[in-house]
């Protein structure tokens, strides 16, 4: 009973995005050449164990904080809502946070002496922002960099690394669409937690700006995806087959209507999961572009 309320407790269905993000990285070492099926599983575990860490650090501090108390729960946001229901203890918790961030830590010093120092930067970034996101990051101004960066292009660019022992321009560029889509599924999921947020002073774009902008600057962000692509295919550094990401813009144009009607939850809820969609859709459809342009 205790095995499934710890697999409750990572959220399960936001780990879905770390196996989208192994998948993309090693999709664009492979179309360069570089494919080692056994450190692709790895570091994918890698990745899995530090985004659980970062889930439950963060289920851990709102609790602590006593948000988790105040905040309204949705499939998107608002925590597992294990420990507001007293299913799990708070220093339960709290190891396997710990746990789960050795296991990550484990495995980056293994690919770090395996594959190269270079590494080791990009894993301490990344490891920085899992621990100070939510104490820390999110008492800033515009704290959704954070995840974009952490659970978007890092992992990218580690996945790469991982397989060639290298960076590269290209694969820089490649990345970037994934560190907005993470920070733009992070900022839509702000906007029902706003009241909650700003409780324990947190400064998120929504409560900084207002909702009425922040769904503009959602949609901008959104469409820079989409430009960012297109250009990158035009100048001939990312293939042509990533404009398979454009089959996603329907459910896109979905996501930036509901966020525009952010009052209605009718209508916001809808949007948000179109925004989920968005973000895994887009990174998936990457990946087989680069595997189908290595084919073809």
């Amino acid at each position: 009973m205790k095995l499934k309320l710890y697999f409750l407790e990572s959220r399960p269905q936001f780990l879905i995005l770390s196996l989208v993000l192994g998948f993309l990285g090693t999709a664009i070492a492979w179309f360069y050449g570089y494919f080692d099926l056994g450190y692709a599983l790895l570091a994918t575990f890698g990745l899995i164990m530090a985004h659980s860490s970062v889930n439950t650090v963060n289920d851990y501090c709102d609790y602590k904080s006593g948000i988790d108390l105040v905040a309204r729960r949705t499939p998107f946001s608002g925590g597992s809502g294990m420990l507001p229901a007293a299913l799990l203890k708070s220093a339960e918790v709290f190891w396997m946070t710990i746990i789960t961030f050795l296991i990550a830590v484990g495995v980056g010093v293994y690919f770090v002496l395996v594959t190269g120092w270079e590494l080791f930067p990009l894993l301490f970034i990344g490891a920085l922002c899992i621990f100070l996101y939510t104490p820390v990051i999110l008492k800033q101004k515009w704290p959704e960099w954070a995840p974009g960066l952490g659970l978007g292009s890092l992992p990218i660019l580690g996945a790469y690394f991982i397989q060639t022992s290298a960076y590269t321009w290209p694969v820089v560029i490649a990345s970037i669409p994934s560190g907005i889509l993470v920070s733009n599924l992070l900022f839509l999921n702000e906007f029902p937690d706003t009241e909650a947020d700003k409780t324990v002073n947190r400064k998120t774009t929504p409560i900084l700006v207002g909702k009425q902008k922040a769904s503009k600057i959602y949609a901008v962000l959104t469409l820079l995806v989409y430009i960012w692509i297109a250009v990158w295919v035009i100048a001939g550094v990312m293939p042509v087959f990533s404009l398979l990401a454009f089959l996603t813009l329907p459910i896109a144009v979905k996501a930036m209507k509901g966020a525009k009607r952010y009052q209605d939850m009718n209508q916001l809820m809808p949007a948000m999961a179109a925004n989920v969609i968005v973000v895994l859709l887009i990174q998936f459809l990457l990946g087989v572009g680069y595997i189908l342009a290595g084919v073809f």
